[in-house]
């Protein structure tokens, strides 16, 4: 055998090109005038090694190389064995989560975490964290996971129901060129139900129609009502304020924030993030049980079975095109008032915020998490944004804000060929990863969920 058909020597160059091209692309960018020196710095540019000494950035890559081929190697050999034995240490912890009694324990303590984490984190920046990418994230994974995860459908235009709730919250408070409904500048308390209101409502227009298509056909469309939403709120100055947002125009004014008076309660909720955090918090663990007796009720399981093979679920008497339009318009309601919270924390409002990158963003949850699993996306979208903040906020050295996706994109990646089903996937999925590592399905049909 030639040498450099040894299997070891193919991992060694392959870790070497991968984290070359790694090395490009977190490098320096280039110029017109200059072309070469994004390439040139991005392999001899002047860094920090590890905090040892100062060097070249290709003495960084390659030991990041070394240690990748290392992993890659040591994965190879004892991966197998390391699987085995963690399934066997965690067959106990499997067994009593299993447990009723034990997972409600577990969930409410959970929940008291939760409960006390903004007096844990001090840091303004945080707090802030803490309800515009976490809390609000979770509500639009939540949302989108009945649609992807619960129904199958792919849905690339969720952003369009966050820009809805959003909208509707400036027009009933009076924020908007377009008059308050009859005059009345409305709490945004009362901003809630209408937003839901509207967007379980644009939902079914969306999905009436456009519902009987499958696949990327699906896709395509809800990708396009995603674009149209955020181009009319962008272009009609008269009714959304344009490109300058809510407040933008004279006349307007603010968004309000939250308030109650109810006899002698009477509270303000301010640019302060901790008193939206528990508003947010609250309405998180109400989505969360809904949509949990959802899914193991009637509807729920139709959603399965639609999933899983639509043919045969209409064969036995279940109408497709009902329960995804009901798939739409329910999983539209958190992705409302997620737009209401932003909307009323914030003040104002921009078309600029709902783009196709955010609603790129939250499937990304939805599938790192566990696709129609509702811990798994809670838990994703807790990760992926507490990590992508913590980059954003701390920048480790090389690190580019512009580059954040392509890292995300690549953790995709990892986790689509390391653990398919997501960080925490649902039972069923589960239980087709069993079965197919005990050669009783096809592997491809984890992610299809064509294992009865």
């Amino acid at each position: 055998m030639a040498w450099w058909r040894q299997d070891w020597i193919r991992r060694l160059v392959t870790s070497l090109a991968v984290v070359a091209v790694v090395e490009l692309m977190t490098g320096p960018s280039g110029s017109f005038a200059a072309p070469t020196t994004g390439l040139i710095g991005s392999y001899n540019e002047r860094v920090s090694v590890y905090g040892l000494f100062v060097g070249r950035r290709w003495m960084v890559f390659l030991v990041l190389a070394l240690v990748f081929f290392g992993v890659w190697s040591a994965w190879l050999r004892w991966g197998p064995r390391t699987r085995a034995s963690w399934r066997s240490t965690m067959a106990t912890p499997r067994e009593m989560a299993a447990r009723r009694p034990v997972r409600w324990g577990f969930y409410l303590v959970l929940l008291v975490v939760a409960g006390f984490l903004p007096h844990l984190v001090n840091d303004p920046y945080w707090q802030s964290v803490l309800v515009e990418q976490i809390a609000v994230f979770v509500l639009l994974a939540l949302g989108l996971n009945v649609v992807v995860g619960f129904a199958g459908l792919l849905d690339l235009g969720f952003v369009a129901f966050y820009a809805i709730g959003a909208y509707t919250t400036a027009w009933v408070t009076g924020a908007l060129p377009t008059p308050a409904p009859f005059g009345i500048h409305l709490n945004p308390f009362w901003a809630i139900p209408v937003a839901i209101v509207f967007v379980m409502v644009a939902g079914i227009l969306l999905g009436t129609p456009t519902l009987r298509l499958r696949g990327d056909y699906l896709a395509i469309v809800t990708l396009g009502f995603g674009e149209i939403i955020t181009i009319f709120a962008n272009n009609l100055y008269g009714i959304t304020g344009g490109s300058y947002g809510s407040g933008g125009t004279s006349g307007s004014h603010p968004i309000p924030h939250f308030s109650i008076s109810l006899g002698p309660i009477h509270y303000r909720w301010t640019l302060a993030p901790v008193p939206y955090y528990y508003l947010t918090l609250v309405f998180v663990v109400l989505f969360i049980l809904g949509f949990s007796l959802l899914e193991h009720s009637r509807i729920g399981r139709a959603w399965t079975a639609i999933r899983e093979d639509e043919v045969a679920a209409e064969s036995v008497g279940i109408n497709p095109l009902k329960y995804k339009v009901m798939a739409f318009a329910i999983g539209a309601a958190s992705a409302g008032f997620a737009g209401v919270v932003t909307a009323s924390q914030s003040n104002f409002i921009f078309p600029a915020t709902f783009t196709l990158q955010l609603s790129i963003n939250v499937l990304v949850l939805v599938i790192f998490g566990g696709m129609g699993s509702i811990p798994g996306v809670v838990a994703g979208a807790v990760v992926i944004q507490t990590v992508s903040m913590y980059l954003i906020h701390t920048p480790p050295a090389g690190f580019q804000e512009s580059d954040l996706y392509m890292y995300i994109g690549a953790l995709l990646i990892v986790t689509m060929i390391f653990r398919p089903a997501g960080l925490i996937p649902s039972r069923r999925r589960r239980r087709e990863i069993i079965l197919s590592e005990a050669g009783e399905a096809h592997a491809d049909e984890v992610l299809t969920g064509d294992v009865a």
